[in-house]
């Protein structure tokens, strides 16, 4: 416990605040699109002289632009570099051919995502050719306990990494399906580790059915996961046994390339 707190004490002596302010100021243009000096200053808590210097660096250093009314966007330059974050996921490349082949057989949208602290993050996808389909835009975020996704990694982490989590996820109602008791969510847990397989039956959004799998690596330790997502009125229970019996099979010749 006391090197614990020294560790705490040691990593608020290296915080920047200029540079954890700075950053909000990216993500909130990432968020809202065009703002002005006067909206990102009132959205942060800034003043305008803070909000100002904030935007002119981004600016001079080309993450930002200014168009002719005085408003800043991003540049391409943000998304550069998310791009090159992805890249370093070779295995991205690898499952791909794996997900079009998933995404034909089932015609609906499939996701390959890893996990980022409670929630999981999606880095590739297949789109379903359906007019009606589930659209999460790559990079997109989603708390992993009420997702397939989300589900099938936790299941299959260590014991102390999964503790962990439990310990600092609040588990909030997305609708009235989803699990939000941590003991419901173990037991849930445990199914998904003996059928190596997870639902999302309507618990991240009304209407969305979702079933994913992980991706294992030598050591047993799930990396990532791809799931199978569309509308719950495509998706009964006789088509989400069909769709399980498949992508369990995509992950396990993904999880064993991952450890050639």
């Amino acid at each position: 416990m006391e090197t614990e707190q020294k560790e705490k004490r040691k990593d608020k002596y290296f915080f920047l605040s200029t540079l954890a302010r700075g950053l909000k100021v990216v993500e909130l243009l990432a968020e809202e699109g065009e703002l002005s000096v006067s909206e990102v200053a009132a959205r942060l808590g800034l003043n305008r002289t803070c909000s100002h210097r904030y935007l002119a660096t981004l600016k001079e250093t080309g993450y930002a632009q200014q168009n002719e009314e005085r408003r800043y966007r991003l540049t391409f330059r943000i998304f550069e570099l998310g791009m090159k974050i992805a890249d370093m996921f070779s295995i991205r490349q690898e499952a791909l051919p794996y997900m079009h082949g998933l995404a034909s057989q089932y015609n609906e949208t499939v996701n390959f995502a890893c996990l980022d602290g409670t929630e999981i993050i999606h880095i590739e996808k297949v789109d379903s050719k359906e007019i009606l389909r589930i659209d999460l835009p790559l990079g997109s975020r989603a708390p992993a306990y009420c997702t397939a996704l989300g589900k099938a990694i936790l299941a299959f982490l260590p014991q102390e990494e999964l503790d962990k989590y439990l310990e600092a996820v609040e588990l909030k109602p997305r609708t009235s399906n989803t699990i939000t008791s941590k003991e419901k969510l173990k037991a849930e847990l445990e199914r998904v580790r003996e059928q190596a397989v997870a639902i999302d039956n309507e618990e991240f959004a009304i209407g969305h059915r979702c079933v994913g799998a992980p991706i294992l690596d030598r050591l047993g330790y799930p990396q990532y996961a791809i799931s199978v997502s569309g509308v719950a009125m495509r998706m009964p229970q006789e088509r989400v046994e069909e769709i399980k019996e498949g992508i369990r099979s995509v992950c396990a010749k993904l999880s064993s390339n991952l450890n050639l």
